[in-house]
């Protein structure tokens, strides 16, 4: 299928083109290939923020209020939301669409909802290429947010430049979910709902457990999984009300000094490359588990090697050695 068209219309900022581009990209990897390659040279101009944060949390009120001040500054705004989907009917509600409504009118304000479709982490499949096509369009900022399951939302970490992390007064369950992996990539946290009682308190909770990780650093001999050098950079913590808006005038503050910190620092030259390797990793993952698939359903060798193991003359690493072999990639 040729996508010139398309790719065209949105390199002139054409909305529509860009919905229907990230429609393709959903569905289809092939097409998702193509489209990439060309739009790609495009890329590399918007700066990301990742929201995330338990169910509850606030997260679309949040980033509705902050997109508002956004929007009044002149900036073109994405926003990628993206929502579980159900184990059993494969749906997902996509509720964003719902609760950021007053975004709609916004000029210069583009929404999307995406269905994870299973995948962990809190992104969708499609949400690196989602981002691509957004910044092709011309989006200055991008606002990527996650599923909110909890301790396990740390693929944002691979995407965003500045990780926004919320918390409610009052929810243990919130100082438990940053204990583990949600901790580690946090750039700002932020107290939300701050005319609930418990406030202070929360704020003091996440103080504390900063405090007793005095060598809360990003250096990436420690991180090899993801590389990615944050040193330096102690996570700062503010409360806000995103009903009423206050305290944002001080949240954007502290994004543009998160900002300032990847640039000045060469912070982010590093994270421009640990991405495009987390990205090219996950690309790779998918086309050779489709290839495996493909071998396993399609080569008669498979299924010896299969009564083998039924046999117990063969156990199921000694198969996937030999899948491996036959694949040719040893």
């Amino acid at each position: 299928m040729d996508y010139s068209d398309l790719i065209e219309k949105l390199l002139n900022g054409n909305s529509r083109a860009a919905a229907r581009l990230i429609t393709l990209v959903e569905n289809d990897i092939g097409a998702a290939e193509n489209i990439i390659k060309a739009i790609y040279s495009h890329t590399g101009n918007a700066y990301i923020l990742g929201i995330t944060g338990s169910p509850g949390s606030g997260k679309s009120t949040f980033i509705s209020t902050i997109t508002k001040i956004f929007a009044e500054q002149g900036k073109k705004i994405g926003i990628i939301c993206v929502d579980p989907t159900s184990p059993i009917t494969g749906g997902a509600i996509l509720g964003d669409r719902i609760r950021m409504k007053d975004n709609f009118s916004l000029k210069d304000v583009f929404i999307r909802s995406m269905a994870n479709r299973g995948q962990l982490g809190g992104l969708a499949r499609a949400t690196e290429d989602a981002v691509k096509i957004l910044d092709a369009y011309g989006c200055e900022i991008i606002i990527v947010e996650t599923v909110g399951v909890g301790q396990s939302e740390v693929d944002i970490f691979k995407s965003a430049q500045t990780v926004i992390v919320l918390l409610v007064p009052g929810s243990g369950d919130d100082i438990q979910a940053i204990k583990a992996g949600i901790m580690e990539i946090t750039d700002i946290f932020v107290v939300n709902k701050m005319d609930l009682a418990g406030a202070d308190k929360k704020i003091a909770d996440v103080m504390q457990m900063l405090q007793l990780k005095m060598n809360y650093k990003y250096e990436s001999e420690k991180h090899d999984e993801n590389n990615l050098v944050k040193s330096k950079w102690t996570p700062e913590i503010i409360k806000v009300n995103s009903v009423t808006g206050e305290n944002f005038e001080q949240m954007i503050e502290l994004i543009n000094k998160h900002r300032e910190f990847l640039n000045e620092s060469g912070v982010l030259v590093d994270y421009q490359k640990n991405r495009i390797k987390s990205e090219t990793i996950q690309i790779l993952k998918h086309k050779i588990s489709q290839k495996v698939e493909g071998l396993i359903h399609s080569n008669p060798t498979i299924d010896e090697y299969l009564r083998l193991v039924m046999d117990k003359s063969l156990d199921p690493y000694s198969m996937a050695n030999l899948i491996v072999k036959l694949l040719g990639i040893e």
